[in-house]
């Protein structure tokens, strides 16, 4: 190990050399959070250019978010084989690369292929960060460089979407992911000249459980094609049978394989313990509602309210606005409250402001989501500090680096699997309220008339069973195909709010939570 870590260990004053390397560290864990929030506004504008169905749309973000649930566990056995250093840099120009194929992208597949390779870097790249606040500043320095990460953490979804409706309306979509080529090669050769150098241990690599990794990655896959294709072929097919069966099959032998090797990809032991298996929950149902709405808004924005990239950018970036003037106060109140209480306000907050979005109409825009968005933001904050003290606050500190990981990881798993359940529904019951608008329509109902914006004076005076203009017959169609498009966001809205809901509910369970002021396992986040 070099000297300037082993003056690091001594307790002396990081300097500026160790400084600049992990603010390049921090580049890289900044452009892999915003690389999610960066494209949710601009969403609408790469399935038109692409030509990709509406109901596939949302794989542009659930790609990369299952192969930052692939990753996220060998972060730690990736950095003591190639080191801090090495890491960094390979994961800093793999994933520049991938962003410079996604911008090259001209069609679905090819864009999806690439997002994955970004999405396996930018889940190597933020645990390293935080690994890095503890590593290099063992002593002075150290709070300094975790509140960094986490200020960095928060602004990231705060700037992201305005960012990306920016771009897009001033570029165009390719520079959604050209934007990270001069950072990523920039904060690489940093890495590669200021990081720390120590010894690789490439032996480490023969720890890795190949057979679990392939049987986690695959449950995972099967899951989520299943849930695109049942809506289509029917959820009793054979085609969704066989995709769910293998699904099963893969994650039942992950989970086997998991219990019984001494080094498994993901900790699944840790979950024996009832208050850690909660706070997992917990994760889990935070990324249902996290990346839910974040996918929700400009779904309904674009495809009713017909709105650009940029002008959702500006609508969507509420939320990050209220979360990051949330922070300093989240911070404060989880260092004196109990954690119980706090998670519990905080998912039964968020749940308050996911269901108001549920009572939207075709007129609704910026003023009626103003309020729900900050409600939403102040939220998210005590639904993100609290669970991990409460989580990972009471094991012993050798247990919390893998429990920490297995924590962390369902967010994303949550945020995967829900958007694929919210597609299920929006494209699944859109046609069905459809139908149900149209024969209302043919039946003369003049309150259904109302409801989707027909001219009364012409609904009321055409006979029926008479012929129908063919302009006024297509004009019908859009207005039926609007209306059902809200009321099928609008169940979404609703299923995510009961399921967040349950969330605050689930916290009942929790017997004797830490005290306020334990820090446990705060370095988590």
């Amino acid at each position: 190990m070099s000297a300037a870590l082993d003056v690091l260990q001594q307790g002396e004053a990081p300097s500026l050399r160790t400084w600049v390397a992990f603010a390049a560290m921090c580049v890289g864990m900044f452009m892999a959070i915003l690389d999610v929030q960066v494209v949710a506004a601009s969403l609408p504008t790469i399935q038109s250019a692409l030509e990709i169905r509406p109901d596939q749309m949302s794989w542009v973000q659930t790609s990369y978010l299952i192969a930052e649930v692939v990753a996220i566990p060998l972060t730690g056995l990736l950095t003591r084989a190639l080191t801090m250093r090495w890491l960094s840099v390979a994961t800093l120009l793999v994933f520049t690369a991938a962003s410079i194929g996604c911008a090259w992208s001209g069609s679905l597949s090819s864009l999806l292929a690439w997002r994955v390779l970004q999405g396996l870097a930018g889940g190597l790249l933020i645990p390293q960060v935080f690994a890095a606040g503890f590593v290099l500043f063992p002593g002075r320095g150290q709070g300094l460089a975790t509140t960094i990460a986490g200020v960095l953490a928060v602004l990231a979804p705060t700037i992201g979407p305005f960012a990306g409706g920016w771009i897009t309306a001033t570029y165009d979509w390719p520079w959604l992911f050209f934007i990270n080529v001069a950072p990523g090669i920039l904060a690489a050769a940093i890495s590669m000249r200021l990081l720390p150098r120590q010894t690789p241990e490439l032996g480490s690599l023969f720890e890795l459980d190949l057979p679990g990794l392939i049987t986690m990655a695959a449950a995972l896959a099967y899951l989520e094609i299943g849930l695109k294709q049942a809506p289509q072929a029917g959820w009793l097919s054979l085609d969704a049978g066989v995709l769910f069966g293998a699904s099963l099959a893969a994650g039942v032998l992950f989970v086997s394989r998991s219990l019984r090797v001494g080094q498994p990809i993901v900790e699944l032991r840790a979950l024996g313990d009832p208050r850690f298996a909660l706070g997992c929950l917990l994760s889990f149902i935070l990324g249902i509602g996290l990346y839910g709405a974040v996918y929700l808004m400009p779904v309904f924005l674009a495809f009713v309210r017909a709105h650009d990239a940029l002008e959702i950018g500006q609508t969507v970036m509420v939320t990050g606005a209220a979360q990051l003037a949330m922070a300093p106060v989240a911070v404060f109140l989880e260092r004196r409250a109990s954690a119980r209480a706090l998670t519990a306000a905080g998912f039964g907050l968020f749940a308050a402001g996911l269901l108001v979005s549920a009572f939207q109409t075709r007129a609704t825009d910026f003023d009626e989501m103003l309020l729900p968005q900050i409600v939403r933001g102040v939220a998210i904050m005590l639904c993100l500090l609290p669970p991990i003290r409460l989580a990972l606050g009471h094991l012993p500190p050798e247990a919390v680096a893998d429990a920490s990981g297995l924590f962390n990881l369902m967010r994303n798993l949550g945020g995967a699997i829900g958007l694929a359940v919210i597609d299920t529904i929006i494209y699944g019951r859109a046609p069905v309220i459809g139908d149900r608008l149209g024969h209302a329509l043919d039946q003369g109902d003049v309150e259904v008339a109302k409801l989707v914006g027909l001219p009364l004076d012409r609904f009321l005076a055409h006979v029926p069973g008479t012929p129908v203009d063919p302009t006024v017959l297509a004009f019908v169609r859009r207005a039926v195909e609007r209306q059902a498009t809200v009321e099928a966001i609008n169940e979404a809205w609703a299923l995510v709010a009961l399921v967040t809901l349950a969330g605050a509910v689930a916290l009942l369970l929790v017997s004797s939570p830490p005290k306020a002021g334990q820090d446990g396992g705060m370095s988590a986040l």
